[in-house]
């Protein structure tokens, strides 16, 4: 290698076609010389060989005989293989022209050199890594979400239900860099095509335009490569649905509801969703039904408790103690 650039480093930043290093090219400037004089020799034989073959012709015609001539008294062979060495030569012409090329290592696309891997005067074989780069353009995040949460979500793996490039599911980005909180906004662009066999984990892919905000002046820093980030991702919208403390849940899916006399009663409902602090029962309360968020030691049904501010109760929540 005899030329290294500046932007060639771990960190650097490049544009698509800057030259980022330089590898000597006499070797191959020899393999082009060479290669030029084969294709001016190939160029000669094949005249040679059109002007006999014509010849040829010539004379079976003033011999004039009715059978068909031999092909190799036309030179019809010879002629075909001077043709074929033409070809040959003209192909490795080219390909040592590219390689030529390729000695001059310029950038595929805007990107950011993450590992250098040569310096200079090194010696660089054909095949040899050179760098590890990433483009700048977009990034993206690979998100693990269980299983049992994809029915949340507005994307699954079935077969050509959905276009990959157009689920457009909305996800915010969150991560603490240097003491401070920032966001980041992007979208979900596919699905990974299959859950992970220990884990349950089915893989979301979200990209970010311009994660190093090269396209706009921004205080934030950038996503870069390594950053540990938290995603909140939109959800389906569903409607008529009635959200609940967690601790007014008994059980996996029962309540406590009081009646008009202040008396407790089991009721059943559908959970549509719960976390730690709430639960979304999609079916089983009505509007101005109360229920119980204390915890009580022990529930029997029909039992009386005493309503605590009763006059600030609502239909979803109330409190109550013995």
């Amino acid at each position: 290698m005899i030329e290294v650039f500046p932007q060639f480093a771990s960190g650097g930043f490049f544009e698509k076609g800057e030259i980022l290093l330089k590898v000597d090219p006499l070797d191959y400037e020899l393999a082009l010389s060479r290669w030029k004089a084969q294709v001016a020799q190939a160029k000669l034989r094949l005249a040679q060989e059109e002007e006999e073959a014509s010849i040829a012709q010539e004379e079976w015609k003033r011999l004039g005989k009715k059978e068909q001539a031999n092909p190799l008294v036309l030179r019809e062979p010879q002629l075909a293989e001077a043709k074929a060495s033409l070809d040959g030569a003209q192909a490795s012409l080219k390909q040592a022209e590219l390689d030529l090329q390729r000695t001059k290592i310029r950038a595929p696309f805007d990107g950011r050199v993450r590992t250098k891997k040569v310096d200079l005067g090194q010696y660089i074989s054909p095949g040899t890594a050179l760098a590890t780069v990433y483009a700048v353009d977009y990034a993206e995040v690979r998100l693990p979400v269980p299983d049992n949460e994809m029915g949340y979500l507005d994307c699954c793996l079935d077969y050509r239900s959905k276009n990959p490039a157009t689920l457009n599911i909305d996800v915010t980005l969150k991560a603490n860099y240097a003491g401070r909180d920032y966001r980041w906004s992007g979208k979900i662009v596919r699905v990974e095509g299959e859950i992970d066999p220990l884990s349950h984990m089915i893989t979301l892919v979200a990209r970010v335009e311009d994660p190093y905000g090269r396209d706009q002046r921004s205080d934030r820093p950038p996503l870069a490569v390594g950053l540990f980030v938290e995603a909140e991702i939109k959800g389906k919208l569903v409607r008529d649905v009635v959200v609940i403390p967690r601790s007014a849940l008994r059980g996996t899916e029962s309540v406590l509801e009081i009646d008009d006399e202040n008396k407790l009663h089991f009721r059943t409902v559908d959970v549509l969703r719960k976390d730690s602090e709430t639960v979304v029962i999609s079916s089983g309360l009505e509007p101005g039904e109360r229920i119980c968020i204390s915890q009580l030691e022990a529930v029997v049904e029909g039992m009386k408790v005493r309503v605590l501010n009763e006059d600030e109760s609502n239909a979803s929540s109330s409190s109550a103690g013995y």
